[in-house]
């Protein structure tokens, strides 16, 4: 299942200095399939961004367009561990 294509496109990227933080909307295309999973798009958010750590990466609110095909969610990249764990909330840290 994990074999069909899957890419990846972020826009209205912005770096908040004051969260320490880059945060971004995703365009996920995932033609034949029905949706890809937050640990995969964690993996290649890693690799895309260059993070060390991919615990510092938060992605939530994905939404699958209709017919399927394409997912939109935000996405978050904290420059530490240390700054996720003192903005993040504490439910999405548990997730």
């Amino acid at each position: 299942m994990s074999d069909k294509a899957v890419t990846i496109r972020t826009r209205k990227f912005m770096t908040n200095r004051l969260l320490s933080r880059k945060q971004f909307i995703i365009d996920v295309l995932h033609p034949g399939r029905a949706n890809v999973s937050k640990a995969e798009l964690k993996e290649k958010l890693a690799s895309l961004y260059e993070v060390k750590d991919p615990n510092s990466i938060f992605v939530f609110k994905f939404r699958t367009h209709f017919g399927g095909g394409k997912s939109t969610g935000f996405g978050l990249i904290y420059d530490s561990v240390e700054s996720a764990k003192k903005y993040e909330p504490k439910y999405r840290l548990i997730r």
